[in-house]
């Protein structure tokens, strides 16, 4: 009877000290959570701070102001065309091309000159809306983007979900120049992206027109003594040589006649034009291949021997 009594408050015991443990192991759970999050929250907080003191104020852009111990002062404005505020007991001020921080100490110098002693501004960017470039064409999410402090090509496109798989090869980078022109820049992905060229992730200007041209699938026909006639489906950008086209078809039939392919074609004006092609002396390297463009018809004739 005493031993069953003394296992019964043995149980007891071990029964508190687990519950003991796994409290203590819940608290320090939750503490690493909210440990974590305030990481991350403070993190971004930073981040977005950190841009928004590069960021050059423009027109169009929402501001807060806030005087320290003065809410009668504090004041949401909105930049006009010309690059100015309306400040309460300031009037009109010029804050275009002024960062966040110039703003503060602009707005601090006035105040502490006119009416103010010691006076604390804060400027909270509200709506970004000068700074921006605008993203075009093969994206997963076109739009509009706020350029937040110094920002380059493919930091805007990594924005914007990434290029699709129906991009071409080139981005258009479409600038305007000091005197009012437009100018434009070409670079091409693959040595963008893949090669990693430094030199052509470009830093984006505000008012930059960004397009990744959709390289759209197009045809060509191949008919006649081939193993497989009919229409080929290729990207524009990658249309196929005479050769290519003939192998992508399954290549010449076993009574194909090599030297007088026949290939048709509609030029600029809507007229139709013929070429005779021997693809004989283009396989042994004695004439160039021909490369076809969109709309194509190969005929390969049956030879007569």
């Amino acid at each position: 009877m005493v031993n069953c009594e003394s296992d019964e408050l043995g149980n007891k015991e071990r029964d508190v000290e687990m519950r003991k443990i796994k409290g203590n192991q819940t608290a320090v759970l939750l503490f690493w959570i909210a440990f974590c999050g305030t990481v991350l929250f403070f993190t971004l907080a930073f981040s977005q701070d950190t841009k928004s003191e590069e960021y050059i104020i423009g027109p169009k852009d929402l501001l807060e102001i806030n005087v320290f111990g003065l809410d009668d002062l504090d004041t949401t404005t909105r930049v006009s065309e010309d690059g100015l505020i309306t400040v309460s007991l300031l009037g009109e001020v010029h804050v275009g091309g002024l960062t966040k921080s110039g703003l503060e100490k602009k707005l601090t110098q006035l105040f502490g000159e006119r009416f103010l002693k010691n006076p604390q501004v804060t400027v909270f960017i509200k709506e970004y809306r000068s700074q921006k470039v605008s993203l075009l064409g093969a994206v997963n999410e076109p739009g509009d983007y706020e350029l937040l402090g110094r920002q380059t090509l493919l930091q805007i496109i990594s924005q914007a979900g990434g290029m699709t798989e129906d991009a071409g090869k080139g981005i258009i980078v479409i600038r305007k120049n000091g005197d009012g022109t437009n100018r434009s820049l070409e670079i091409p992905i693959d040595d963008l992206v893949e090669k990693g060229d430094v030199e052509l992730n470009i830093v984006l200007k505000p008012g930059d027109i960004i397009n990744i041209p959709i390289d759209k699938v197009v045809r060509v026909y191949v008919f006649g003594q081939v193993q497989n006639p009919g229409a080929l489906e290729v990207k524009k950008s990658n249309i196929p040589t005479l050769l290519r086209a003939i192998a992508q078809a399954g290549g010449f039939a076993e009574r194909a006649s090599r030297g007088n392919v026949n290939v048709k074609r509609i030029n600029d004006e809507g007229k139709e034009i013929q070429m005779t092609v021997n693809a004989k002396a283009i396989i042994k390297g004695k004439k160039k291949d021909i490369q076809l463009l969109e709309n194509d018809v190969v005929y390969v004739p049956e030879s007569i021997f």
